[in-house]
């Protein structure tokens, strides 16, 4: 399932307006969620991305790329709705050079 595939150009509110119908239609909340994110291989990165997730239940794996260059960050949280979800997805876009997936 591709929730976060999208138009480049799309408005950022219709983008999250969607993805919030895609997750609502897809997820039953609270409902646990996988977050995946790739950023460089810092640890200053990965703690900001970890304090996106502050109160939150989740599980966590990250693997580094085969260079060390990157890290791939895979987070199950358990999440109470389709907002949360955004919440989360804003506040670890804010981290510079995340890739959201």
């Amino acid at each position: 399932m591709e929730i976060l595939q999208g138009d480049a150009n799309q408005n950022p509110e219709e983008f999250y307006e969607s993805l919030r119908e895609k997750l609502n239609n897809n997820y039953d909340f609270p409902d646990d969620y996988p977050f995946k994110f790739i950023v460089p291989s810092d640890d200053v990165k990965l703690t900001e991305i970890y304090r996106a997730f502050d109160g939150i239940k989740f599980t966590l794996s990250n693997r580094e790329s085969r260079n060390g260059k990157y890290t791939a960050c895979n987070i199950n949280a358990f999440v109470l709705d389709a907002d949360q979800v955004i919440r989360i997805y804003k506040e670890v876009g804010k981290v510079e050079n995340v890739i959201l997936l």
